[in-house]
């Protein structure tokens, strides 16, 4: 088994990036200039990656010291150095905003002593990476589902499809989505197509763990707005 705090090792189009390079650099006619050029219009994927996630940290930093965090005291915090260890190998291994976004709010709320002890953090994190977007989507939607207007009776796949015109006559996809946030204890209802009273598709589904999994993915500035 990988170990998960390996850093990861570059890919083959980062390989091929810096080949290229170095043969343009050998050509008399082009010299340096042409690959400074190659450098600049299209880095090696993983080395602009790191550098995004790096500036993006330090943006992060820069908000918490200007909200009277001591830097100084973050680095002697073992507890935030493995958070963002962690974050960050899961951040260069993803493209999609939606994790990079929860990654960040996740070092955040560590930094300010708002999240769960280490194992639940272990847990959490492991799910920022295995769960989709889509995954994200669900639980925050279903701690407040919102049921079509004049909507008496019916399932929550009705609900879900109201809301989410995407996924209209998608049931193969939502339902796996739904099974794989069940498995993982995330909501508290099997099925999304049991027929309930409208009181009932209104009722949160996320579970207690589900809530505590959201607040950690949240901006914590956001949550103590509400």
């Amino acid at each position: 088994m990988a170990n998960p705090l390996e850093p990861p090792k570059a890919s083959k189009g980062d390989l091929v990036h810096a080949l290229t390079k170095a043969g343009l650099s050998a050509i008399p006619l082009l010299g340096s200039s042409a690959a400074e050029l190659f450098q600049l219009v299209i880095q090696p994927p993983l080395e602009r990656r790191r550098a995004e996630w790096m500036a993006a940290i330090g943006d992060k930093l820069q908000e918490l010291q200007d909200h009277g965090v001591r830097l100084e005291d973050l680095a002697e915090n073992e507890e935030f150095i493995t958070a963002v260890m962690h974050a960050s190998n899961i951040a260069l291994r993803t493209h999609q905003k939606e994790k990079l976004d929860a990654l960040h709010n996740a070092i955040l709320n560590v930094a300010i002593r708002q999240a769960p002890d280490d194992a639940l953090q272990h847990m959490f994190f492991r799910w920022i990476e295995s769960l989709s977007p889509l995954h994200l989507r669900f639980l925050k939607f279903f701690q407040a589902p919102t049921p079509k207007p004049g909507l008496s009776m019916g399932g929550l796949s009705s609900v879900l499809e109201h809301n989410m015109p995407d996924l209209r006559g998608k049931r193969h996809i939502y339902d796996q989505v739904w099974k794989d946030l069940y498995s993982s204890g995330l909501v508290n209802t099997e099925s999304l197509h049991v027929t309930m009273s409208a009181n009932g598709l209104t009722e949160k589904r996320t579970s207690e763990l589900g809530d505590a999994f959201m607040a950690f993915v949240t901006d914590p500035a956001s949550t103590a707005a509400r």
